[in-house]
């Protein structure tokens, strides 16, 4: 199989000198059953997970899914899975353990601030990112076109005005909607900015929270006056969703969120992606990259384009919701 040596990356550039030489990686066992054709020889990818939270979780699941589908079954393909839990300095270790480890061939990184330091630290091999809101912003890529070194993936742009507009929908006198988020998630201000802007449109206002730790969710959520909550993909904010959750239950307020899995665990709806799709999806360009098909520095960013409607019946009722007969034919899912 390719695999990527002596790169060299200026710190702002828009292209990459990328060499490809040929070589083997470790033996593992992974998966079983048939698949397509898989690359020459044995692949070891490195997996680097900010957090553990359904949503997150899913791209995990999918992307090894997608792999075997690819035919990385048996010994063809062995994983190296890393969560930080959220903490930034595990983060940082596992970034540069990655990037120590001579046998590994590629890197799937799972949400923005795993990506960040991977592509801070590994520059040598491969690195794919999921599950990242904004990648320019987070400045992981020159562009989405053509990320320009050794860095590109998939995102989870979600339709903020689309979220917006749903609540508008099932709660029509809301006027002033709450965002707990976190100050240290690119991803999570990028989101907030987009919700401004089309809070704006949509005779909203946003009223919003920050926090610097998952234990601090409730009591943001609580020092919000506000008709209703949105929940960005925000890690910290969905790995202690419940709080927030209790806290809307409580002012019988509505929450929009940003994906179905959120949906899920009590919030009212959304407009959301499917993220074991979206680890599906990174798979088949993780396939490309090992085959020596693609280089990263000029395959293009990608995102799922449809979105689909999560509804939580159960949570609707508390709040003294009723989803209309269109959006209960239209949601793929109903909890």
């Amino acid at each position: 199989m390719k695999r990527f040596t002596a790169l060299k990356l200026a710190a702002v550039a828009a292209t990459g000198a990328l060499a490809l030489t040929a070589c083997g990686g470790d033996t593992g066992s992974e998966g079983s059953g048939d698949g397509g054709a898989a690359a020459e020889g044995p692949v070891k990818i490195g997996i680097f997970q900010y957090v553990s939270h359904p949503s997150l979780d899913a791209v995990t699941k999918g992307f090894k899914q997608g792999m075997e589908d690819a035919g990385y079954t048996g010994d063809k393909i062995s994983y190296d899975d890393n969560n930080a839990q959220g903490d930034q300095a595990t983060n940082a270790s596992i970034a540069g353990k990655l990037a120590a480890d001579s046998d590994i061939d590629l890197v799937l990184a799972i949400a923005t601030p795993s990506a960040q330091a991977a592509a801070q630290s590994i520059t040598s091999i491969p690195v794919l990112f999921s599950a990242v809101t904004d990648p320019m912003d987070a400045k992981l890529v020159a562009s989405n076109e053509a990320p320009g070194a050794n860095v590109t993936g998939t995102s989870d742009k979600n339709p903020v005005k689309e979220q917006l507009e749903l609540l508008k929908e099932l709660s029509p006198d809301a006027k002033k909607v709450g965002i707990v988020y976190s100050s240290g998630e690119a991803n999570s201000a990028i989101q907030v900015q987009w919700a401004e802007e089309a809070a704006g449109e949509l005779g909203l206002s946003i009223e919003k929270s920050a926090i610097s730790a998952p234990s601090e969710v409730q009591q943001a959520a609580n020092s919000l006056d506000v008709d209703a909550y949105y929940v960005p993909t925000d890690n910290a904010v969905v790995s202690a969703l419940e709080g927030l959750l209790q806290t809307a239950q409580g002012k019988k307020v509505p929450v929009i969120a940003a994906d179905g899995d959120s949906v899920e665990r009590g919030a009212t709806a959304t407009y959301g992606i499917n993220y074991e799709k979206l680890g599906e999806q990174t798979a088949v360009m993780a396939d490309k990259l090992l085959k020596g098909e693609a280089e990263p520095a000029t395959m293009p960013v990608e995102t799922l384009t449809e979105v689909e409607l999560y509804l939580n019946e159960t949570a609707a009722t508390k709040i003294g919701i009723e989803f209309s007969e269109e959006l209960k034919s239209e949601a793929v899912e109903t909890y």
